[in-house]
């Protein structure tokens, strides 16, 4: 048993924003068999696992929007004013845990992971991926 560590950047260019990184994780994993633990180093964003598609991916914005709204005056924006980015964040999950099988993500027909940008734009964002087997 094996394990490894690689980290992605990602530049973020909107206030929301849904980034596909997929191919970016496939391209790191270094085992053949095994699983990986996918970690934002960021407390104002998110990595979830969803299907790709334009229609369901706004669908999830508005949907966060409406769950998290402006009418609401929010203590934390007293410090540097970006609450809802935090409260969307508690709703989601800044890690994922999924497998490898033959080098890359064994994951569904319909499935990507996606690095989801809640108080961008932002540089350097960093997530981090550890990979456990051989």
């Amino acid at each position: 048993m094996t394990t490894k560590s690689n980290s992605l950047k990602i530049n973020t260019n909107k206030k929301f924003e849904i980034i596909d990184i997929t191919s970016k994780i496939n391209e790191s994993i270094d085992i053949e068999e095994g699983i990986i633990s996918i970690f934002s180093k960021h407390s104002t964003s998110a990595i979830v696992v969803n299907e790709n598609e334009r229609g369901l991916l706004k669908d999830f914005e508005s949907t966060l929007d409406n769950l998290i709204t402006d009418k609401f005056s929010y203590q934390h924006d007293r410090i540097d004013n970006n609450a809802r980015s935090h409260l969307k964040s508690f709703l989601l999950s800044s890690s994922e845990c999924l497998p490898i099988k033959n080098g890359r993500l064994d994951l569904g027909t319909w499935q990507s992971v996606f690095f989801i940008e809640l108080d961008g734009p932002r540089a350097n964002r960093t997530v981090t991926l550890t990979m456990v087997g051989e």
